[in-house]
C-alpha cells in the first residue's frame, strides 16, 4: 500500500499538465468552431452563388400583352348568370388555354430538363388517389393534372352541359383544387420555360393568360393566398399595371396544399428546398 501511495505521488507532475492540455483542446474548438461560422455564410471559404435573375421580371418582358383588355371587369360575374355555370364556363376555357400554353414549351420540358417539378425554390409532389406521395418529374406532373383535369371537366355529373341537370355540392371544392393545379403549371412555365417562350415570341400570350387567371381565381376566392406567394413578385408588376389591386399578390380562399381530390384529380403539396 505505501509502495503504491509512492507511485501515485511520483505521478503527480504528470497530472499537474492536464489543466495545461484542457487549454489547448478549448483553444482548438474555439478555432474550428471559427472556421465553420464562415464557411456556413461562405461555404468552402467561397461567396455564396448569385441568385439567378428573373427574367420574367424585367420590365421590356412585362409590358407585353396581346390586348389591354380591362380584365377586373371581364371575370365579374355577370347578372342573371348563375354562379356555378360561369365558374364551370371559365374553369373550363382556363383549362384549354393553360394546356395550349403548355403545349408549346413541352418538347423543352423532359425528364432531363426538368427532373423535379419546381418552382423557383418550391417543389411539387403529387398524390395519387390512395395519398400516396408521388415525386416525379416535371412533365410527369403536368401529365398527371391535364389528365386529371380532363377527366373532370368532362364528367357530366361534375360538369353537367344539359339543361336542367344538377351541379354537385361538391362543385366549387372540385374548381378550387383544379385551379391550385393550373396555377403550379403556369408558375412552371416562368419558373423554369421563360426563355424558350420568349424566343417563340408568346411572352405576351402568357401574360394576359397570367393575369385573366389570377384576377380570377382572386374574385371568387378559388385559391388559396399561401399556394400563390411564390409568384408574387410577377403577380405585383403583371396585375398593377393593369388596373388592378395587388395587396398580396395572389388569390383567396381555400385549396391550400396537401389536400386530396376526388373523382381521380390528386392533391399536392410543396416543400420547400433552399
Amino acid at each position: 500500500m505505501v509502495g503504491d501511495h509512492c507511485n501515485l505521488s511520483g505521478e503527480r507532475p504528470v497530472l499537474a499538465q492536464t489543466p495545461k492540455t484542457g487549454l489547448s483542446c478549448k483553444m482548438v474548438l474555439q478555432a474550428v468552431g471559427k472556421v465553420l461560422r464562415k464557411s456556413k455564410g461562405k461555404p468552402n471559404g467561397k461567396k455564396p452563388a448569385p441568385e439567378e435573375k428573373k427574367l420574367y421580371l424585367e420590365p421590356e418582358y412585362t409590358k407585353s400583352r396581346i390586348t389591354d383588355f380591362e380584365f377586373k371587369e371581364l371575370v365579374m360575374l355577370p347578372r342573371e348568370i348563375d354562379l356555378n355555370e360561369w365558374l364551370a364556363s371559365n374553369t373550363t376555357t382556363f383549362f384549354h388555354h393553360i394546356n395550349l400554353q403548355y403545349s408549346t414549351i413541352s418538347e423543352f420540358c423532359t425528364g432531363d430538363t426538368c427532373q423535379t417539378m419546381a418552382v423557383c425554390n418550391t417543389q411539387y409532389y403529387w398524390y395519387d388517389e390512395r395519398g400516396k406521395k408521388i415525386k416525379c418529374t416535371a412533365p410527369q406532373y403536368v401529365d398527371f393534372v391535364m389528365s386529371s383535369v380532363q377527366k373532370l371537366v368532362t364528367d357530366e355529373d361534375v360538369f353537367p352541359t344539359k339543361y336542367g341537370k344538377e351541379f354537385p355540392n361538391s362543385f366549387e371544392s372540385l374548381v378550387k383544387k383544379i385551379c391550385k393545379y393550373l396555377f403550379h403549371v403556369l408558375a412552371h412555365i416562368y419558373s423554369s420555360h421563360f426563355k424558350e417562350t420568349l424566343a417563340l415570341e408568346l411572352h405576351g400570350h402568357l401574360n394576359t393568360l397570367y393575369i385573366h387567371f389570377i384576377l380570377f381565381i382572386r374574385e371568387f376566392n378559388l385559391v388559396d393566398p399561401k399556394e400563390t406567394t411564390i409568384m408574387d413578385d410577377l403577380t405585383e408588376v403583371l396585375c398593377s399595371t393593369s388596373g388592378s389591386s395587388s395587396s398580396n399578390g395572389s388569390g383567396n380562399g381555400s385549396g391550400g396544399s396537401g389536400s386530396s381530390s376526388s373523382s381521380g384529380a390528386g392533391a399536392q403539396n410543396h416543400v420547400k428546398e433552399r
